[in-house]
C-alpha cells in the first residue's frame, strides 16, 4: 500500500539507511522433534546507515549469523521487510526473486565468512580476481587489484598460480577473505571473519573493516572477538534470545 512506499521512497534519500529490518522474524520448523516451531528472532527492527560498522552481539542461539544470512538472503524472512538501497533503488529482499538477489550480491553486497567456499580447481589470483570481472572490470585490473588483496592477506606470491585446494586451511580462509574484500561493496556483511586468524592477518581484516566504512560502506558484522568487536564496529546492537534488537 502507500505506506509501504513512503517507508522505499524515503529510503531513496541520501541521509537514509543502506539497510532496514522492519519487523523481521524467523522460526524454524524441528521436524525431528515433532514439528516444534522454534522463534530464532523476532520483530527485530534495525538501520544502518552508510559509513558505519554494526556489529550485532548477544549470547549463543540469539541467531545473529542467522540474521545475517537472513540480509544476504540466504534463508526466507517468516514475516518483516529486509529493504537494501541498490541500484538506485530499494529491494526488499524478503521478496525479491532470485535474479534479483544474484544481481544485488553482484554489484551491491558482499559477504565475508569464516566457513571457506569449496574453492575449484583455479589459482588462488583468479578466484579472487573472479567478483570484480563480474561486474565488467578488465581483467587485468582485475588480477592487480587480487594480487594486491593476497599480499595483503600474506599470502605469497609464488602461490598466486596455484589452485587454494593444496593450501593450507590458514591461507585457504585468507584468500576467502581477500576475495570478499577486494570489491568496493556498499553494503558488506561480515561473519566472524577474524576467527583462527593469527594476530598479523585479524589486524588486516580490521583495516579492511575500516578502510569499507571510510569510504562509505555499510557494514553489519558479528566478531566473536570482543578487541576485533570494539575496533571494527562503531556500533554495538544486543540481540536477546527470541527478542528484539535492544
Amino acid at each position: 500500500g502507500v505506506a509501504d512506499m513512503t517507508g522505499v521512497d524515503a529510503m531513496n534519500d541520501d541521509d537514509a539507511p543502506v539497510i532496514r529490518l522492519e519487523g523481521v522474524a524467523k522460526s524454524f520448523v524441528l521436524h525431528n522433534q515433532g514439528g516444534i516451531e522454534l522463534d530464532v528472532f523476532r520483530g527485530i527492527d534495525l538501520d544502518v546507515f552508510a559509513g558505519e560498522s554494526v556489529a550485532l552481539h548477544g549470547p549463543s542461539g540469539t541467531g545473529k549469523s542467522s540474521l545475517i544470512r537472513l540480509i544476504y538472503g540466504n534463508y526466507l524472512c517468516s514475516t518483516g521487510r529486509i529493504l537494501v538501497r541498490h541500484g538506485g533503488g530499494v529491494t526488499d529482499i524478503a521478496k525479491a526473486a532470485p535474479h534479483e538477489i544474484i544481481e544485488l550480491r553482484r554489484h551491491t553486497m558482499g559477504y565475508v565468512s569464516q566457513f571457506l567456499r569449496v574453492i575449484p580447481r583455479v589459482p588462488a589470483l583468479q578466484v579472487v580476481a573472479e567478483p570484480l570481472r563480474a561486474v565488467g572490470i578488465r581483467a587485468d585490473e582485475a588480477e592487480a587489484r587480487a594480487g594486491e588483496m593476497l599480499a595483503r592477506f600474506n599470502i605469497p606470491e609464488r602461490l598466486w598460480s596455484l589452485a587454494p585446494a593444496t593450501f593450507s586451511g590458514g591461507e585457504q580462509q585468507r584468500v576467502n577473505l581477500a576475495r570478499g574484500f577486494v570489491m568496493d561493496y556498499p553494503v558488506l556483511l561480515v561473519d566472524e571473519p577474524t576467527a583462527s586468524l593469527d594476530h598479523a592477518n585479524r589486524d588486516v581484516v580490521i583495516d579492511q573493516i575500516r578502510a569499507a566504512v571510510d569510504r562509505g560502506a555499510a557494514v553489519v558484522g558479528i566478531f566473536h572477538d570482543a578487541a576485533v568487536r570494539e575496533t571494527a564496529a562503531t556500533r554495538i546492537v544486543e540481540l536477546t534470545p527470541a527478542g528484539a534488537a535492544a
